[in-house]
């Protein structure tokens, strides 16, 4: 689905299937060090992340360490705050610690955060996944190649 949703952009984007390849448990933390090892120590990786992700970034396997081999991006939804209602201190702290512009992280190999507010989209699988289960075609949540994939698959059906 999310090659259908990049074809044809203008943004070059690499998908990388390595957790979905290894048939076995995976985290994040894994995958993050065999993608820097690929591209080596002074690539700008970023790994883009759900703001909701955050709260409970800290219960990852070795969440600290994400921050050892990219930058920790995370694209908010309408309503989120990045305060301790919604996120652990320790995550709001590290977040604020290592806060940088997308300038900076384009030129920097790992280890800053940028909290994207301007991406704010109110969309979510549970809400695709339910307008499917009540029969209608959601062309507003998804781009028309993601929504053929999702029918052609019969995914989201009760």
């Amino acid at each position: 689905m999310v090659s259908c949703a990049f074809d044809k952009q203008s943004i070059p984007v690499a998908i990388d299937q390595q957790e979905i390849q290894r048939h076995t448990a995976t985290y994040t933390i894994d995958t993050l060090k065999a993608i820097r090892a690929e591209l080596g120590p002074r690539a700008s990786m970023v790994f883009l992340i759900g703001a909701d992700q955050l709260q409970h970034l800290n219960t990852w396997q070795e969440w600290r360490h994400l921050f050892d081999y990219a930058n920790i991006c995370a694209a908010s939804r309408p309503g989120f705050a990045m305060d301790a209602s919604q996120v652990p201190e320790e995550v709001t702290r590290e977040f604020a610690l290592r806060d940088a512009t997308p300038e900076r992280i384009r030129t920097t190999a790992y280890g800053l955060t940028y909290l994207a507010k301007d991406l704010a989209i109110d969309i979510s699988a549970t809400d695709i996944r339910v307008a499917i289960q009540r029969g209608e075609r959601p062309d507003s949540l998804v781009p028309p190649k993601v929504l053929d994939y999702i029918e052609l698959h019969h995914l989201y059906k009760s």
